[in-house]
C-alpha cells in the first residue's frame, strides 16, 4: 500500500480549557477524495487549519507525505481552495493566476503554459482577459479551483467549494474535481451538501464536538448506521397517530416539524398502509447520506462556532 498522504495520531487542539479536536486518529490514502463532514462547531475548520500548518497542533503527531507539517518544502505539493473568495478583483482572470504562480517560483514560460491549460480546465478560456469582478459566482469558484492547481499539487484541499452555487455551476465543478481524482490527485473535501459528498467522496469521516463519530465508504456507513429504506410522511395528526400507523412493524421513527421519517429494512407494509389513507402525503426512498448524518449528529440547529 502506498504511503498515506495524511497521517494523524492522537491529534488534539485546545483553546483555553476546551478541546476543539479531541485526540483523533486517521489517515488518507493517495488518489482518493476524502470527505470531512460535521455540523457547525464540529471542529472541521480547526482540523483543516492544522492539516495545512496554519494552526499549531496542541499535541499528537501529524504527517503530510510522510514529513512533519512544519517542513515548509512539502507545502508546494498542496493546493487550497478556501471557503471565502479571496481573488483579487482588480486583476484579470489570467493575472490572478500569474501572480499566484509567482508565489511558488514558477518560471514565466511554465506559468504561461499552465495558465492556458487551467483556463481551459475551468471553462474560462474566453474570459482570461476579463476582470474578476465581472465574473459570476460559479466562474469565480472555478477560477479558485484553477488557481489552487497552478503549482500542480499532489493534494488539493477544498473547503465547501460549491457553497451558494446554482446546480449547473455545482455540477461543472464536480465534473472538474472528478477529473483531478482520475489524474491521481488526492482531494480533501469539507461540505455541508450531502449530495456533493455522496457524489465525490470515496471515504467519509463524520466529526462532532472534535471526535470522529464514524468513518468509511458511503455504502459501508449507511449499511452500518441506518436502515436501508425510509418513508417520509406528512398529514399525521400526532405521535399517537404515528404509533398506530406503524403498529406491528419494525420501524424507527423520527419526527421533525410536520414530517415523520420512518426507517425500515422493508418499508413496503408501511407504504401500503399510507396508500390507504388519502389525507397522507408520503415519499418512499432509499436511505441517504443525509439520513446517516442526521442520525449521528442530531436534527437540532447549531450556531456557528
Amino acid at each position: 500500500m502506498s504511503q498515506a498522504v495524511v497521517s494523524a495520531k492522537s491529534l488534539r487542539k485546545t483553546f483555553g480549557h476546551r478541546d476543539v479536536v479531541c485526540g483523533i486518529n486517521f489517515d488518507i490514502r493517495p488518489g482518493i477524495c476524502f470527505g470531512i463532514l460535521g455540523p457547525n462547531g464540529a471542529g472541521k475548520t480547526t482540523l483543516i487549519r492544522m492539516l495545512m500548518g496554519l494552526s499549531p497542533v496542541t499535541s499528537g503527531d501529524y504527517h503530510l507525505f510522510g514529513s512533519d507539517v512544519s517542513d515548509t518544502s512539502i507545502h508546494s505539493r498542496v493546493g487550497v481552495v478556501p471557503q471565502q473568495d479571496n481573488l483579487d478583483p482588480d486583476f484579470s482572470v489570467r493575472l490572478n493566476l500569474k501572480v499566484y504562480a509567482g508565489y511558488f517560483g514558477i518560471d514565466s514560460k511554465t506559468a504561461e503554459s499552465r495558465i492556458e491549460e487551467l483556463l481551459e480546465f475551468a471553462a474560462l478560456s474566453s474570459r482570461g482577459d476579463d476582470q474578476v469582478a465581472t465574473l459570476s459566482g460559479g466562474m469565480r469558484r472555478r477560477l479558485m479551483v484553477a488557481r489552487a492547481l497552478i503549482n500542480d499539487p499532489d493534494l488539493v484541499v477544498l473547503d465547501e467549494p460549491s457553497t451558494g452555487l446554482d446546480p449547473q455551476a455545482r455540477h461543472l465543478i464536480w465534473q472538474r474535481l472528478r477529473s483531478l481524482k482520475a489524474a491521481g490527485k488526492t482531494l480533501i473535501l469539507t461540505t455541508h451538501y450531502m449530495e456533493e459528498a455522496a457524489e465525490l467522496c470515496d471515504e467519509l469521516m463524520v466529526l462532532d464536538h472534535g471526535n470522529i463519530l464514524t468513518r468509511g465508504s458511503l455504502r459501508e456507513l449507511i449499511s452500518e448506521h441506518v436502515e436501508p429504506e425510509v418513508v417520509a410522511i406528512r398529514g399525521l395528526h400526532n405521535e399517537l397517530d404515528a404509533i398506530e400507523l406503524c403498529e406491528g412493524l419494525d420501524i424507527r421513527r423520527d419526527h421533525v416539524g410536520d414530517t415523520w421519517f420512518c426507517y425500515a429494512i422493508d418499508a413496503r407494509p408501511l407504504v401500503a398502509r399510507c396508500a390507504e389513507r388519502p389525507e397522507l402525503t408520503f415519499i418512499h426512498r432509499p436511505s441517504s447520506l443525509e439520513d446517516l448524518f442526521l442520525k449521528l449528529t442530531g436534527r437540532d440547529m447549531r450556531e456557528e462556532a
